[in-house]
């Protein structure tokens, strides 16, 4: 047992209203004295049924009140009773009463089933009928009874015809009585001395005398002794202790029956009692027939009493008559007094009044030193059980026990902290005398004790309330305290004994404040009240300015933009409706019902099973108590909510009070968050809290709401935001705290973790798109204020870093990425930030191509955009362009980016995979030379080297020439670089490069001039229709503006800057010797003076597709070579003359007519010049013979040979005379 320190602790530790239980008001006030002058009447018991009350007092009264149903027209209207009759049952004085002491009534037992009411009165039973109490039976009664009571809890039946059986305690036994709609009969008479109080089921009866407990069978007339009421009482008659007995003997042993009952009834056979072995229950030894109601053979019916002056009836054979008062009072003797507390532990009018309500007394034995008279309580909590109560004293703990049908223990005992005065049992297991919350649903199973405890002021009356159906395990059950409370001060009165009954009928009511708090509201987040004129508000405003204006219009002016494009039409009176209709929803699901009546003084209460929401609601308002910091008090919520996480709801009601109780708890959770000074929550807690706020399915809007710096992104429809009423007072009262000032707070006065939960929690939340129930204003809510703290919190990122796994930059390009409900909102906030390329990654994901380009634009232009990510914005421009497919965007900003970027521009419009529409070239081409000048060469340059188009090389030749005659005119530098390149050149020494090598190898990289330069030698040694005339005509034009050389004059030692280009034009103009002159002398490039020659002067570069050198005649060869031959015997360096003549007749001696090279050759050179030359000559000439030689050695071999095949063919034929001639 737990100590007494334990049960003060457990006693005082839960608050009355978060109990299980609660007190509603039944009758107030109630009239117990007829003319109000008596003070000392008391209430004795209650019970009710079909509208009527009827309440038993000590002032022997029976008072009847009928229910007056409440206005249905209004929902506050509650139910009234008036007084339709104030009886006194008749009663007899019983027999040896202490100083005539009359307890008053004692019992009210209605039997709806045939209309009846047995009344206990002063120990005198008497019978009424239902409902206006008028007497029936004649003036039957029964004297010296203790307790009436014993219906069958299990029979639902509504069958009239077979009446009701009850069991009426008397002093020496126990009657079983048949009441039906006519008359009263004894159908049985148990020998059971002495019983105080039954309960049964079926035929089970579990009944205690003023010592003990026994179950009995009703109809078979079997015992099995039970426990001792109190474990101290030493006095019981021996024998078997759980074993089943017989207790249908003859007059010796038990009950007076008539003679033919007595020899018809038989006992059990031998064989019954060995059909089973355990014999310890009840249920063993009557094998089976212990649930059976029949009644038993030889039986006979008796009524039970006649008019008081009938005469005894004859105990014969056959039916009896009526028994007589005067026979009662012989066979039955007085009781000894039940056991009551004493008078010290109630005190003054108890004490008084429990002395005065003793029955009759008969001469027991006295119990032994130490032991004491202890109250029974029997209940059956199931229909398979009975709870029995047993203690040690008044003052001390009481235990229950359960046992089933055979006696058998069935769960673990229940301690009481008192032995209690009162018990009822309610809920558990489906039986019909629970009081239900929510029919049909199985409800937890609690004991509830009236008792008298002792706290730190004093003793208090009240209820003890624990479960009966949860194994508690080694720690102390959880226990609550009830105590009833003034009407009017609403205080305890812990001084007022409390009496409690189980009623016959339940009363069904409805929690207002169940109503009132789950019940949806309009909610307005701002002071004042809901909004009736709907305006616009700038959505263009910068949300992170203060703005000096009164803060309550100007929140009210944000919370209603948008609201005048909202078309829906409301009709009037539509929130007044919607109300009502939610309450009436509300009110149907927060019905409960009640069966427990709990009486104290002059008022009576319905104990009502308490709802799950106010009981966890009262847990709520002590953990945010002023004594309490707010460490303590985010403990205390998390855990509650702890405790309700995954707890399945049984019904529509529990569902949603859990939701509310978990939206509830968070939102005083995040306002704790808030505003604590204390610091910040930790991780684990902030996470339940986030975790809390998303499950339990709240409005976003409404934890918005909360934070002033966001209440700029509530967008709200004309219905408004609806939540539960209680959620909306908590809210309102967290707004209404704050501090009025004249500006809105910005976000950037949030502190670092508040934004870091905001930025979890509506990411999060994001994640319930496409959810049907959620507005569409919540999510343009969510993704606003989402992005403003994205925003915020990326100013910390380093301008230009990349978007990198779990950073904010990354949710940042994300939340834009996949499309944000409040587009119009999201562009002023992007425009207010001046993060361009974010907002142009909004125009990317809704496919506003134009405004994406026009954004780029925008940056590449110079406009600041701070997080500096976009890097190459021509670049992206370019690549973007390449797949839209709208080609007046592409033209418009290929244009831009040519007119910026020429290279770049020219391949919007060369790109062959673009989405858009092809561009045809002279359309480009006119564009560009429109738009973006510069360009145009570069878009040649892709028809021609890229395309192979032709037809432009004759303009693209004259870009290049523009080009490189503009550098040569306007630049000394680039004069100066072209002729110092071929000085450069003719000072290498052999073997060499070409000069074209020679060149690309040596240009500059970037030197567009140089490049073009190139460009142009090659287009003009290739095999191209372009008009070498025209475009000399260019050259000479423009060379002749250069200035003067100062080795030369004139236009010749102009054109010594273009060298290669005049070789060219000479070639292609078969000016070969020109051609030569230049190679060999203003070049020194003689390899390709050779090759020159070799190709007949058609081509100056190394290779020119398209030509076919094998056409060129060797005399055009022969010509050119003796040209090439002719300019090397004149070069200005001796060695090079010598050694490139020396090896240009080595080469190509067979090109050379031996005799005209000697007569070339001048005669002071060495023979070893030429030596290769003439040894080549001669073996040349020596081979001609030769040949020439064989050749005529051939030729007459071939003519014998034709003689020869001649003579054969004239031989073969022989002659032929022709005798014609």
């Amino acid at each position: 047992m737990a100590s007494d320190a334990q049960r003060k602790s457990a006693a005082v530790a839960p608050a009355a209203a978060g109990g299980p239980f609660v007190l509603r008001p039944l009758l107030h006030d109630v009239p117990l004295s007829a003319d109000g002058t008596a003070e000392d009447i008391k209430i004795n018991c209650v019970e009710y049924l079909d509208g009527n009350l009827y309440i038993g007092t000590t002032a022997s009264e029976l008072l009847h009140f009928v229910r007056i149903p409440p206005d249905p027209r209004d929902p506050d209207g509650s139910v009234s009773f008036i007084l339709a009759t104030r009886r006194r049952p008749e009663y007899s004085e019983p027999t040896a009463a202490p100083n005539g002491s009359r307890p008053g009534v004692q019992q009210i037992l209605l039997l709806p089933r045939v209309g009846k009411a047995c009344i206990l009165c002063n120990w005198t039973v008497t019978f009424y009928s239902l409902p206006e109490l008028s007497t029936v039976f004649g003036s039957t009664q029964v004297r010296n009874c203790n307790w009436i009571g014993g219906v069958d809890l299990n029979d639902e039946g509504d069958d009239r015809s077979g009446g009701v059986t009850i069991l009426l305690s008397l002093n020496r036994r126990i009657q079983v009585v048949r009441i039906g709609n006519e008359d009263a009969r004894v159908i049985r008479k148990i020998d059971f001395a002495g019983s105080t109080l039954s309960v049964r089921r079926d035929s089970i009866a579990c009944v205690a005398d003023s010592r003990s407990y026994a179950l009995l069978d009703v109809d078979l007339q079997l015992k099995i002794p039970l426990m001792s009421i109190s474990s101290l009482d030493e006095s019981q008659p021996g024998g078997p202790f759980g074993q089943p007995q017989d207790i249908a003997g003859g007059a010796d042993g038990g009950l007076l029956r008539s003679s033919s009952s007595a020899t018809s009834r038989p006992l059990l056979s031998p064989g019954d009692i060995q059909g089973h072995g355990r014999s310890t229950s009840l249920g063993g030894f009557i094998t089976g027939n212990i649930r059976r109601n029949d009644r038993r053979l030889g039986d006979t019916e008796d009524p039970v009493f006649q008019d008081s002056e009938a005469p005894p009836p004859s105990r014969s054979p056959g039916p009896t008559g009526l028994s007589s008062t005067q026979t009662q009072q012989n066979s039955d003797k007085p009781l000894p007094p039940p056991p009551l507390p004493p008078p010290q532990e109630y005190g003054g009018e108890a004490a008084a009044h429990a002395a005065n309500t003793r029955p009759p007394t008969r001469t027991v034995s006295p119990p032994k030193p130490g032991s004491a008279f202890l109250r029974p309580h029997i209940v059956s909590p199931t229909v398979e059980e009975f709870l029995l109560v047993t203690g040690t004293g008044p003052l001390e703990p009481g235990i229950g026990l359960f046992v089933n049908l055979d006696g058998d223990p069935t769960r673990p005992t229940l301690e009481f902290d008192r032995y209690p005065r009162e018990i009822v049992a309610d809920g558990g297991a489906p039986d019909l005398s629970s009081s239900r919350s929510s029919p049909g649903n199985e409800e937890e199973g609690y004991v509830l004790a009236s008792m008298v405890k002792e706290f730190e002021d004093g003793l208090h009356h009240g209820l003890e309330i624990q479960r009966f159906d949860v194994n508690v395990g080694e720690d102390e059950p959880q226990k609550f305290w009830l105590e009833v409370r003034d009407k009017e001060t609403n205080e305890p009165t812990p001084n007022t004994p409390i009496g409690i009954r189980s009623l016959m009928q339940t009363e069904e009511m409805s929690f207002e404040e169940v109503v009132d708090k789950l019940c949806q509201r309009r909610f307005s987040p701002f002071r004042g009240g809901n909004p009736e004129t709907p305006t616009m508000s700038l959505r263009s405003m910068d949300s992170r300015t203060a703005m000096s204006m009164e803060r309550q219009s100007q929140e009210k002016e944000l919370f209603d933009r948008d609201l005048e494009s909202d078309e829906e039409s409301l009709p009037p009176g539509w929130e007044t409706a919607r109300n009502r209709e939610g309450e009436d929803f509300v009110r149907r699901l927060a019905k409960s019902s009640s069966r427990l009546a709990v009486w104290a003084g002059a008022d009576i209460w319905w104990a009502v099973r308490n709802p799950l929401l106010l009981q966890l609601e009262s847990t709520l308002n002590s953990a945010v108590s002023q004594n309490q910091p707010n460490t303590s008090e985010r403990h205390q919520l998390l855990a509650l909510l702890d405790t309700i996480k995954g707890r399945d709801a049984k019904s529509e009601l529990e569902f949603m009070t859990l939701g509310y109780i978990r939206q509830r708890a968070s939102v005083m959770l995040l306002s704790t968050f808030l505003g604590s000074p204390d610091p910040p929550f930790t991780e684990a807690e902030t996470k339940a809290m986030e975790e809390n706020l998303l499950g339990g399915d709240l409005d976003a809007r409404v934890v918005l709401a909360l934070i002033p710096a966001l209440r700029n992104e509530l967008v709200v429809n004309r219905r408004g935001i609806w939540i539960y009423g209680g959620v909306k007072t908590v809210v309102e009262s967290c707004i209404s705290a704050e501090d009025v000032g004249l500006a809105i707070p910005t976000v950037a006065s949030l502190a670092p973790h508040v934004l870091q939960f905001l930025r979890r929690f509506l990411t999060a939340w994001r994640k319930k798109k496409g959810f049907g129930s959620i507005p569409d204003e919540v999510f343009r809510t969510v993704d606003a204020s989402l992005l403003l703290i994205l925003l915020e919190l990326d100013q910390n990122t380093p301008k230009g870093q990349n978007a990198k796994s779990g950073s904010v930059r990354k949710e940042l390009y994300d939340l834009v990425d996949h499309g944000v409900d409040c587009f119009d909102r999201a562009v002023d906030l992007l425009e207010s930030y001046h993060r361009l390329f974010v907002l142009s990654r909004l125009y990317q994901h809704h496919k506003m191509a134009a405004d994406v380009l026009a954004t780029w634009r925008r940056i590449v232009e110079g406009e600041e955009d701070k997080g500096g990510e976009l890097g190459d914005g021509e670049q992206r421009v370019r690549g973007y362009l390449s797949n839209i497919s709208n080609q007046a965007l592409v033209q418009e900003y290929g244009i831009w980016l040519a007119a910026r970027n020429p290279k770049l521009g020219v391949q919007v419009f060369a790109d062959e995979k673009g989405k858009a529409p092809k561009f045809e070239p002279t359309q480009v081409v006119a564009i560009l030379r429109e738009e973006a000048p510069d360009a145009v060469k570069y878009y040649l340059e892709y028809l021609v080297f890229g395309k192979g188009n032709t037809a432009y090389v004759n303009e693209l030749i004259n870009y290049y020439l523009d080009i490189v005659i503009h550098d040569i005119q306007s630049s000394p530098i680039s004069r100066a670089t072209v002729a110092a390149s071929y000085d450069a050149y003719r000072a290498l020494r052999s073997p060499k490069p070409t000069y074209l090598r020679f060149l690309k190898d040596n240009a500059p990289p970037n030197d567009e001039a140089w490049q073009s330069r190139l460009r142009l030698l090659q287009l003009l040694g290739e095999a191209h229709d372009y008009d070498a005339t025209t475009i000399r005509g260019r050259i000479d034009k423009l060379v002749s503006a250069l200035p003067e050389r100062k080795q030369g004059s004139g236009k010749a030692a102009q054109q010594q800057l273009l060298v290669p280009e005049a070789i060219i034009l000479n070639g292609r103009a078969r000016h070969h010797e020109d051609a030569l002159r230049l190679l060999v002398h203003s070049l020194g490039d003689y390899d390709t003076a050779v090759s020159y020659c070799l190709r007949g002067g058609l081509s100056f570069l190394a290779s020119a597709p398209g030509r076919r050198d094998s056409l060129q005649t060797r005399e055009t060869q022969m010509r050119l070579f003796r040209v090439l031959l002719a300019e090397f015997l004149v070069v200005d360096d001796l060695s090079d003359r010598v050694e490139q003549t020396g090896a240009l007749l080595e080469r190509f001696g067979g090109w050379f007519d031996v005799l005209e090279v000697l007569s070339l050759i001048p005669d002071s050179w060495s023979v070893d010049i030429t030596a290769g030359f003439l040894m080549a000559a001669l073996r040349r000439l020596v081979l001609e013979r030769h040949e020439s030689m064989v050749t005529r050695s051939l030729s007459g071999a071939e003519n014998l040979r034709v003689n020869y095949d001649l003579i054969t063919s004239i031989d073969e034929k022989e002659p032929v005379i022709d005798a014609g001639r």
